[in-house]
């Protein structure tokens, strides 16, 4: 990995478990019209819920309230700003947008029972967000196997770097890409399972 102009980008597993209540805790909307929720969670401070890793977010009601929507505004897995509006569960319902904060969730409506929001088991962390080389991998395993795909753009990218790990939890592998390295034309990016992570962390060389 000849030339000065590598980076390095170091990520560390999000070993936080997919948590029903840990953006909102359990309220029930009453004022007529559209409100806040507030964002109290196990997750938050100061009214802002923060994950390790971007994660979808979820809602939850103890009645149907298919009939409402909500609008979860934040930032994205880049810090950018974002903004998605999610349809009222019948019971449970998943965003399909990743945050990385939560800084407000909006009802349209009073709802007929209590709510609450969380985040699932999904998440999404970045390397690098533009144009970008992925040279090579220092990875440290856990204690779960898995495979990690390191995708084109976004979540749902081309994957053009798959890994294997092990189930060697502190064992680590240094991979390094020959040549020109892989090019990510829109970005390099890390889909995987918060919780019981396959991996616990890596650097990732790039230019």
């Amino acid at each position: 990995m000849a030339g000065s102009d590598v980076k390095a980008k170091y990520i560390a597993a999000d070993t936080t478990a997919a948590d029903a209540d840990g953006v909102c805790q359990s309220q029930t909307p009453a004022a007529g019209g559209e409100q806040n929720l507030t964002i109290n969670g196990a997750l938050s401070s100061g009214g802002v819920a923060t994950f390790v890793a971007a994660r979808l977010i979820t809602i939850a009601s103890a009645s149907d309230e298919s009939g409402r929507t909500f609008t979860v505004t934040g930032t994205d897995v880049n810090g950018n700003a974002q903004t998605e509006t999610i349809a009222g569960p019948a019971t449970t319902v998943t965003g399909t947008l990743y945050f990385r904060t939560v800084t407000q969730v909006t009802v349209d409506d009073d709802t007929a029972g209590a709510i609450t929001v969380g985040m699932a088991n999904d998440a999404l962390d970045v390397i690098y967000a533009g144009r970008a080389r992925l040279r090579g991998i220092y990875l440290i395993h856990s204690g779960t196997a898995g495979l990690l795909s390191f995708r084109d753009g976004s979540a749902t990218g081309t994957a053009h770097l798959q890994i294997a790990t092990v189930a060697s939890a502190g064992s680590d592998r240094d991979i390094i890409i020959p040549d020109e390295g892989i090019m990510y034309d829109s970005g390099i990016y890390l889909p995987y399972t918060a919780g019981t992570t396959v991996f616990s962390s890596f650097t990732a060389m790039y230019n």
